[in-house]
């Protein structure tokens, strides 16, 4: 139903992008670190942004633009977050009307959002300067391009695109995304721009991009820090010319299902690339009486220090594992918890009745030591189940962010 395929948020018909180095840092020579994406046709649009109270003011003002429920542009920056800045939203309103004036949009249809370093200045000059040098440069290729403009301490680019069939039309979903620490992402520094081709209509826009982040980007974390710019926004061409979806029928359903696994392969993204990591964690938690349990319990083992400080060293310390269920919140009888700890090398128990069990401890260090983790719980206590995404805790997050200013 739902086919992976090669390229990122240019995918979809109608969408270019492009990304520049605009030096917003002037220790910056190379990196790209300013990006658009531009759309042929006014799109219907939806956002969800970050629930932290300490926001940056591109949100105030993307918010405001998508009152009426379209965009047709986005312009983006790294290397500076303009949050807790006295001129922080005018700046944000200047960025979108340079981005009108580059594209030959109208400001009021421009998506704007920034990420990098809390509380300074953001330079307004550099944006201008990159802006201008895409003028008549974005192109279908351009969109690797505009991934990695949105990159800071990432390490690799972030890219989507997906197809699927909607009323007997092939859609295609494009993304891209950013983020690699302060992520614990609660939508209600997290970037990503998602691009459709699909005629949806704005509220029901919305509504499936709400559906689609619960069981997806807001599973993720890195380091229990809440961005202060966490922002997920979503524009549709239509020009797929499948029957717009203006109610939750069959074709809706579908819609957030492909939603749903597009945003989960991204957000494994972001989880595999926290700073620092070296594995992968995803937690698969069955059994539970409530969904709201198996994502309690599911996203406590996954922001849980000392599991993920144990899966660096892969060991296998299950215990860390019912310590992070009991203090969830979650109703769970311990009793019945089992655990396994699973990779490409293969599987192992280590606790049932929430009680441990003989286990190969040079078995369990093999299979720790794979790049990608899949901790299995089951909590037997009903049949609601969740999935959460996270890392490991290495050395290198400290140094990362030990000195991030400079």
């Amino acid at each position: 139903m739902f086919n992976f395929i090669e390229g990122g948020v240019t995918a979809p018909q109608g969408f270019t992008a492009q990304g520049v180095c605009a030096s917003i840092k002037p220790s910056n020579t190379t990196k790209r670190d300013l990006a658009l994406i531009y759309c042929d046709t006014l799109c219907s649009a939806a956002a969800v942004f970050t629930k932290n109270l300490v926001k940056s003011d591109t949100i105030a003002v993307t918010k405001k633009h998508l009152k009426n429920g379209k965009a047709q542009a986005v312009i983006v920056n790294s290397g500076n977050a303009n949050t807790c800045n006295a001129d922080g939203y005018d700046k944000a309103v200047r960025m979108c009307e340079i981005a009108s004036d580059v594209l030959s949009v109208k400001a009021e249809d421009v998506i704007v959002a920034s990420t990098g370093v809390i509380g300074e200045i953001l330079p307004i000059e550099p944006i201008e300067k990159g802006a201008e040098a895409m003028r008549g440069k974005l192109t279908k290729d351009g969109g690797t391009n505009a991934a990695e403009a949105i990159m800071t301490t990432d390490t690799v680019k972030k890219e989507m695109a997906m197809t699927m069939t909607l009323g007997g039309k092939t859609v295609t979903v494009g993304g891209i995304a950013k983020g690699s620490g302060m992520i614990h992402i609660n939508m209600g520094t997290m970037l990503s721009f998602v691009t459709t081709d699909a005629a949806v209509s704005a509220e029901m826009l919305e509504c499936a991009l709400r559906e689609a982040v619960e069981d997806s980007y807001n599973m993720v974390s890195v380091d229990g820090d809440t961005s202060t710019n966490d922002t997920l926004a979503i524009m549709a061409s239509g020009k797929a010319g499948n029957a717009e979806i203006t109610e939750k029928n069959e074709d809706y359903r579908t819609f957030v299902e492909g939603l749903t696994e597009a945003f989960k392969m991204l957000a494994k993204k972001l989880a595999a690339d926290g700073e620092g990591a070296s594995k992968l964690l995803v937690c698969s938690v069955s059994g539970a009486k409530t969904k709201e349990d198996a994502v309690k319990v599911s996203k406590s083992i996954i922001c849980s220090s000392l599991l993920k400080a144990a899966m660096f060293g892969a060991d296998a310390n299950w215990g860390r594992v019912l310590c992070a269920i009991g203090y969830s919140g979650a109703d769970v009888d311990v009793k019945k918890v089992e655990v396994s700890f699973k990779s490409s090398k293969g599987i192992i128990d280590v606790c049932k009745n929430g009680a441990g069990i003989p286990f190969s401890e040079e078995k369990a260090k093999e299979i720790l030591l794979e790049n990608e983790i899949n901790i299995i719980v089951t909590l037997g206590d009903g049949d609601a189940k969740a999935e959460a995404y996270g890392c490991d805790l290495t050395y290198d997050y400290v140094k990362i962010n030990g000195d991030y200013r400079t």
